[in-house]
């Protein structure tokens, strides 16, 4: 399980620096500014309306004082039809403004979630490793809809409000100075006080959305395990650790609900002590005669047709916070730097390229990211020649490095220091696309995605190789010697593996893997452990139909057993990040006990059966 982040602050994780909401929500503007001219537009639209709401009090004033007070009854009726026109002139502006962002706000959502995928297929492997998968999908998912909303609602109503409250107070001041006064006292306390509530509830939106991410990572991981969950009885313990992450999100979600309360009950008592005083004075200035009743009530009506906009200045507030938030989490992913294509000939202070061909590692260390500085690096003066045409296999113990070391071929990695050169070009001079169309890998995991058997093997294959397709998915197969089992398949290779490949069994996960590593006949192949979940058997005709794939290709390929051994030409022993030794198998075997001892399967046993399983050692 991903549980590392969850003991640590966000901006712990994610070294986050903390800005202003606004500065954080202005970041967004490269990808509103296609949609600018409809949001602008949206946001006019609903200025004008929630001005005609602060226009309806002054025809109140109007009909009061005039037809009202004079029995004037066509006045009456006349006045009753502008009320009409200006109320439905407002639902429909409303409704204009709805209509022109469903839309731009769509299409923004769609845009940033095109880019964050984008990007994340550009990030280089160590961001992965440290990166837990549920907080990457919190922030593609939850975070992007947060943000879509805040474009929908707050952000045009934090606009609009704020036009309202400076028209209406204006009118107010205008109609009464003195009761205009009165009602815009509790401006300035309510800004202070939402100042600091905006403060609080940002900090609190922020947990809470990382929350969900490591609660998402467990879900996904406990589907994902599911069989080991089940194999090893650990439902309890999952469900418990499940259990106490969605009481932390709880917990988290009931704080920001008191803030929330907390902000909406001053941003109405206020207004409404504001508002009581107002018709207190109000009414002894009509008894006094120094105010008319028309006035009073265009007055009481104007402030009630702000208290919406005052009142909703809280809410808009945490949602903003909210989306200031998200949008921190989002741009989080978004700076990590992409790997960098160098497009040189060769590294600076580096070696003139070497005539000679094959894979060739010439001094290389490579050192984790994120290891400690004091660590030592994970392969340190890697010396080594895979000649044009050959089969060298890597062997060495766990935690050797093997597994490092042939992620540098692809580029999945690069050298902290030395270099690497595939037919005399140095790696770091080719971009990775260029290097992954001469190397193919076949990892000791096989991953296979949720569409069909012939997507999956075809993955590896050409784009340029359209037309021979079918054949190199053909040919893959037969070398994997998996044409028997996906013959079987319902619909053959056009039936979908579900999720992970977890439909078919271990060997046969391997074995579509290793088909998609050897469909492109790539020039340099190199294959970590490609057999090791193979019965004896079908590992024999493996081991026979790919012979005929090495003897074209130049491969490295790491070996835990004899057998995965004897497809070598030569032996590299790796040990604790440097090459002991290079020979034949049968060489090693007479030459080198570190050697003897992992073929044999201990240091006690000394070489006698990797000696016998070597007899037939190239």
């Amino acid at each position: 399980m991903a549980t590392t982040m969850r003991s640590t602050s966000p901006d712990e994780r994610t070294g986050a620096v903390r800005r202003s909401a606004v500065r954080s929500l202005l970041r967004l503007w490269p990808f509103v500014r296609p949609v600018r001219a409809r949001l602008f537009t949206a946001a006019f639209v609903a200025v004008v309306a929630s001005c005609i709401s602060v226009v309806i009090p002054l025809v109140l004033k109007w009909l009061v004082d005039g037809p009202v007070a004079h029995g004037d009854t066509g006045g009456v009726w006349r006045g009753g039809g502008y009320l009409l026109l200006l109320g439905l002139a407002e639902a429909l502006l409303f409704g204009l403004r709805r209509w022109l962002v469903a839309r731009p706000t769509a299409a923004v959502e769609a845009s940033m979630r095109e880019a964050l995928y984008r990007h994340l297929q550009r990030l280089p492997v160590a961001f992965h490793d440290r990166w837990a998968s549920g907080q990457l999908l919190s922030r593609a998912t939850t975070d992007l809809q947060l943000l879509r909303q805040f474009l929908v609602f707050p952000m045009t109503f934090l606009l609009v409000n704020g036009a309202t409250i400076a028209v209406g107070g204006a009118l107010l001041l205008a109609q009464q100075g003195t009761l205009g006064l009165v009602l815009m006292a509790p401006v300035l306390p309510l800004m202070l006080i939402c100042s600091v509530f905006q403060a609080k509830y940002g900090r609190a939106a922020r947990t809470a959305q990382d929350q969900v991410g490591d609660l998402t990572t467990v879900v996904e991981e406990s589907v994902l395990g599911i069989r080991i969950i089940k194999g090893f009885g650990r439902h309890r313990s999952q469900a418990r650790a499940f259990r106490e992450l969605a009481g932390a999100v709880r917990g988290t979600e009931l704080a920001k609900a008191r803030l929330l309360a907390a902000i909406w009950g001053v941003n109405t008592l206020l207004p409404e002590l504001a508002l009581a005083a107002a018709l207190l004075l109000g009414t002894v200035q009509v008894a006094d005669g120094q105010l008319s009743t028309g006035t009073l009530v265009a007055f009481l009506s104007m402030a009630l047709a702000l208290r919406w906009p005052v009142d909703s200045i809280g809410f808009l507030l945490a949602m903003s916070s909210a989306a200031a938030t998200a949008a921190d989490r989002y741009f989080e992913v978004l700076d990590e730097p992409p790997v960098k294509e160098s497009g040189t000939a060769r590294r600076p202070g580096g070696h003139p390229e070497r005539a000679g061909g094959g894979l060739v590692f010439e001094g290389v260390e490579f050192r984790y990211p994120d290891a400690p500085p004091d660590a030592p690096p994970a392969l340190r003066g890697i010396d080594l020649h895979v000649r044009p045409g050959e089969t060298m296999a890597l062997v060495g113990a766990t935690g050797s490095g093997k597994t490092t070391l042939t992620a540098l071929v692809p580029r999945l990695y690069d050298p902290t220091a030395g270099r690497i050169t595939l037919d005399g070009r140095d790696l770091a001079s080719l971009t990775r696309e260029e290097a992954r169309t001469l190397v193919a890998v076949a990892f000791e995991e096989p991953t296979l995605f949720s569409t069909t058997v012939a997507e999956n093997v075809l993955m590896g294959a050409a784009d340029d190789r359209e037309a021979e397709r079918a054949a190199d998915l053909g040919r893959a197969l037969g070398v994997a010697q998996a044409e028997e089992f996906v013959g079987a398949l319902p619909q053959g290779a056009a039936t979908a593996v579900g999720e992970q490949g977890m439909s078919l069994s271990g060997g046969q996960r391997q074995r579509l893997a290793l088909a998609r590593a050897v469909v492109r006949r790539p020039r340099f192949l190199i294959l970590d452990d490609p057999l090791s979940a193979l019965d004896v058997h079908t590992e024999a005709r493996v081991e026979a139909a790919l012979r005929e794939v090495l003897a074209t290709t130049t491969a490295l390929v790491v070996a835990h057993r004899p057998s995965t051994v004897l497809l070598a030409d030569r032996v590299a022993l790796l040990s604790g990040g440097r090459i002991a030794a290079v020979g034949t198998h049968h060489q090693l075997l007479r030459e080198n006990a570190e050697y003897a001892a992992l073929m044999s399967g201990g240091p006690g046993r000394g070489g006698a059966p990797g000696r016998d399983e070597g007899e037939g050692a190239r």
